[in-house]
Formats: structure tokens, sequence, C-alpha cells
């Protein structure tokens, strides 16, 4: 464990990705170091595998995608002891399979979430736990341009804009503690513990992150990778910005994302 403490998370995950999605995930990364992975441990919706190759210093049992491109990519990451496609509302797993299922900024992109809690409560074992991060309700309230488009006077335009800013995040749940607790605990899901965090002013950073990310995206498309010299002295100046971000306390009162950590009932 004291060596995941000492491992620089920013910059781990600045050399690999888009500085937005970077801070984020560095962040989320810090909170599994406190917490203990039982195996067998099952990724839902393990996309790429940057996260978990990254996060954990083991391998992890199982990361499940529907995703075929995103899943070759994670095989080669080496995070994974075995990398399947298939749908989180259908999983191929025998009842109570799992000690821990994880999954990390997954079920905000899902329409039908509701059979996906299912299946994984499914395939969990009695007191196993369940972990996730979802974006919440103060999501669209936080964001910067909103907020200033509000104080202009401006609401109609800023609930539009928050709405299409939603949209091209492709979410289809930002929910509060209160729904979510109904959610799990119509599966049997009891929630342990659960904190926001991320506040207002570092989601300006990551709202502001799909402008000025561009170049990145460029770079993905033309050489297969999202930043071309993942070096200091080319990165120096961005990891510097967002280190005060990436340090902030773990708790926000206004935070805009929320992290459970939740068991299954006996």
């Amino acid at each position: 464990m004291d060596s995941k403490q000492q491992k620089d998370y920013l910059w781990l995950n600045l050399r690999d990705l888009p500085y937005f999605r970077a801070l984020l995930r560095a962040v989320e990364a810090t909170f599994y170091q406190d917490l203990s992975l039982v195996e067998p441990v099952l990724d839902l919706g393990c996309g790429d595998g940057n996260f978990a190759s990254i996060a954990f210093d083991r391998k992890i049992e199982a990361g499940m995608d529907p995703w075929r491109k995103q899943l070759g990519l994670a095989a080669k990451t080496g995070a994974y002891k075995l990398v399947l496609q298939a749908d989180g509302g259908k999983m191929p797993f025998p009842e109570d399979t799992f000690n821990t299922v994880i999954s990390n900024s997954v079920l905000e992109h899902i329409p039908d979430v509701d059979m996906v809690i299912t299946e994984t409560a499914r395939v969990l074992k009695p007191g196993a736990s369940f972990i996730f991060c979802v974006p919440n309700q103060n999501f669209t309230h936080n964001l910067s341009i909103s907020r200033f488009l509000e104080r202009l006077g401006w609401k109609k335009l800023a609930a539009g804009y928050r709405k299409w800013f939603n949209k091209i995040s492709r979410h289809h749940h930002c929910d509060s503690q209160q729904v979510w607790g109904e959610r799990l605990a119509r599966n049997h899901l009891i929630i342990d513990q659960v904190w926001d965090y991320f506040s207002p002013d570092a989601l300006g950073v990551l709202e502001w992150g799909h402008y000025f990310g561009v170049p990145s995206l460029v770079a993905k498309r033309l050489a297969g990778r999202w930043i071309l010299a993942p070096t200091r002295w080319n990165l120096g100046w961005l990891e510097k910005l967002l280190r005060p971000y990436y340090l902030e306390p773990k708790e926000q009162p206004r935070g805009s994302y929320s992290f459970y950590v939740t068991h299954k009932s006996a």
C-alpha cells in the first residue's frame, strides 16, 4: 500500500491522456488506494484498460466491456488476467462469482442502468463489494460557462448549454445520492461509504479541457496516441497548473461526482 500511495497519479495519467481526463482519473485513482479489492475482481466497463493499468499494482481477474476495439487495447495493457466482450445487462457469469466489482465512470453512460445494477448484484457473492463513481446532480450546475451565463441573466441559454454539455459527455444519469440509494436498495446493495468529490473549480478545468483538448484529438487520430511528447519539458507547466485540483480535499460539499462503496447483503 505504501508504494501505491507514493505514486503520482496525476503525472501517470497526464502523460497518456488529454489533461481533463487525466485530472479526473488521477483523483479517482487515489481513492482506490484506501480500499481493499478482494479477489476475484471484475472491472465492469473496463474500456481500454488505461485506468486499471495505472490505479492497480496487480492484475485484475476480469475486465468486461461491450466494445471490441477497446478490449483489444485493454488486453495490451496487461492489467487483466481475462478480457471479454459482453453487455453489462447480461453478464456471462454464474451467480455469486465475484468478491469485488468496480465500475469507474461508466454507469452514467448506460441508458438502462437498472438492468446493469441487477446483473451486478447477481454476480456478486453475499457480502461482496460493489465500488463505483458517477457524476451527480451537481454536475451540470457546476459548469463554469452556464454559471457565467446565469450571472448575465441568460437563464435559458445557460440551461441550453447544460443540456448540450451533458449530451456531448454522453450522460444518461447525473443522479443524487438519494436516487442511487433507492436504486441500489432495490438490488440488495447497501451503501457503506459515499462522498462527493471534484469541486466546481475542478470541473471548470475539466469543462474547458474539452475545448483546449482539440490538439490531443488530432494527435490521437493521426498518430494513435493522445500525447505526442509525454515529457515534463512539454507537460510540466500543465502539471503545475493541475496540481492544486489534484490535491484538493477528498470530499467536496458541492462536488460534481460521487464515489460509492457498497456491499451485497447476505
